[in-house]
């Protein structure tokens, strides 16, 4: 990471907020390791490719993709972030109005480039507290 790791993983973050916002398959490329184990919040497992197809294809359309939280754990070589985000949108025809708890673990890659190598999503019930 940089002088900062803290500074560089609230960055990348907010660059993969973006670009899932954007559907911007080229900066989620950047930012998604190519070994990538991701659970979705329906306990399915997700790959790279997977996930750049669903925003290349615009079957996932995010009008607001909104955190509430973030929580950082830097380790040497690696960092682990939890974030509540309120999604809004669709998926497809349905519409998507969800409040949903990330887990993504950071690594750093031998090119200084920070990229996501596993993640989960979880649904957190509206009236829960989240924290």
């Amino acid at each position: 990471m940089n002088n900062n790791p803290n500074a560089a993983i609230v960055e990348a973050e907010e660059r993969l907020r973006q670009a899932m916002l954007k559907s911007d398959v080229t900066v989620l490329d950047e930012l998604i390791a190519p070994e990538l184990i991701f659970t979705n919040h329906f306990g399915q497992l997700v790959t790279k490719q997977d996930d750049l197809a669903v925003h290349r294809s615009g079957a996932l359309r995010l009008n607001a993709l909104v955190p509430s939280e973030q929580h950082i754990q830097i380790h040497n070589g690696f960092a682990v972030v939890s974030v509540l985000m309120h999604l809004v949108g669709s998926y497809e025809t349905t519409p998507i109005d969800l409040s949903i708890r990330y887990t993504r673990v950071w690594t750093v890659r031998s090119n200084g480039s920070t990229q996501i190598v596993a993640g989960h999503a979880g649904i957190v019930p509206l009236n829960v507290n989240a924290t």
